[in-house]
């Protein structure tokens, strides 16, 4: 067997609900800084292998999700619930095509019927700690300092709303942690909702400067991207989300 984590074996995957092959580490492992840049080039990989399929999907997806923002209140918050079903279809076609299975538009969809409660449930814990973290944001502020925007901004309240907003930036990367990989621990591991956030979470601190590394990397590519109309993120959007599955094949497997 090849000690490549991305490398395709030979044969055909036929059924949709095998667990990828290799050694699964439920706790993770801790995986050299440069793996951070392999993430990416891996995540690349899959993504040009089928290139027009993953666009189609980020596309379609995109979609949704913008027809949601329109939908007062409600659409909101199906976005916040179904992100991680959406994600989870992602992965599913990341799986298919790094082990040469039939990689399909219709996965895009396939988180709806596998794990689906538990991949919503994910979401709704999400949107849970995110708000509480908003409440604390306003109620370190209080609310006369945002009545006081209305007559003008004074240097105090911009130097106050910096601090606040470092302040839940802080409080929201342990929840970003802990939502990374949940997705796929779930729809390939049948972990609940909780466990798979905190097995993300701890993935996640074992490898921190692999993702220092990923972040920059994808942060310079995120400036390009945006540059012509936003067009080169018809790339990195499917590639955020192949390189996501890599990462997670890196580290919640072993090389045996």
């Amino acid at each position: 067997m090849s000690s490549n984590p991305y490398a395709a074996p030979r044969a055909q995957v036929a059924d949709d609900t095998v667990v990828p092959s290799g050694n699964f580490l439920p706790a993770g492992r801790t995986v050299p800084t440069g793996n951070g840049w392999t993430w990416i080039a891996a995540g690349w990989q899959l993504f040009t292998a089928r290139a027009g399929l993953m666009i189609g999907m980020f596309v379609v997806w995109f979609l949704i999700m913008a027809v949601l923002t329109f939908i007062p209140i409600v659409g909101p918050i199906a976005q916040s619930l179904l992100w991680p079903v959406f994600l989870a279809g992602f992965f599913i076609a990341s799986r298919k095509i790094q082990e040469g299975g039939d990689a399909r538009f219709g996965d895009l969809f396939a988180g709806f019927s596998q794990r689906a409660g538990t991949l919503i449930a994910t979401g709704l814990i999400a949107l849970a700690i995110s708000a509480l973290i908003a409440f604390a944001a306003i109620g370190i502020l209080g609310t006369a300092f945002f009545a006081g925007f209305g007559a003008g901004v004074t240097p105090a309240q911009m130097m106050s709303l910096l601090l606040v907003s470092l302040v839940i930036l802080a409080l929201m990367l342990p929840l970003f942690m802990a939502l990374w990989f949940a997705p796929a621990l779930i729809v390939f591991h049948e972990m609940a909702a909780w466990p798979s956030m905190k097995a993300s979470f701890f993935g996640c601190l074992k490898n921190m400067l692999p993702f220092l590394l990923y972040s920059i990397v994808l942060t310079i590519a995120a400036v390009i991207a945006s540059i012509p109309f936003l067009l080169g993120w018809l790339a990195l959007g499917p590639l955020l989300a192949t390189s996501i599955y890599a990462s997670y094949r890196d580290i919640y497997f072993s090389e045996a």
